[in-house]
């Protein structure tokens, strides 16, 4: 059964997956932004880089998910013309 998951492209599940990876990365690193600039008394400077860390965050494990995906995916095509 684990081996049929591998065999179909990204679905619906797979892409809730990764947009809820997007907001998080950028939404919790915001927020940590938020709690530096209060802890330190700037003001937006923690923001700001925040935002700029979740954004990269999300892109990298954006990209580290989607390549697993196509990987799997692509593995289990040839494992098919192998048979």
């Amino acid at each position: 059964m684990v081996a049929e998951d591998h065999d179909r492209p990204l679905g619906g599940r797979d892409l809730l997956e990764l947009g809820a990876l997007l907001v998080g990365a950028v939404v919790g690193c915001t927020a940590l932004g938020l709690v530096v600039d209060h802890v330190a008394g700037s003001t937006p400077v923690g923001a700001v880089l925040g935002v700029a860390l979740g954004i990269v965050l999300a892109g990298v494990g954006f990209v580290l998910r989607v390549r697993s995906a196509l990987r799997a995916s692509s593995d289990g095509q040839r494992s098919e013309v192998n048979r």
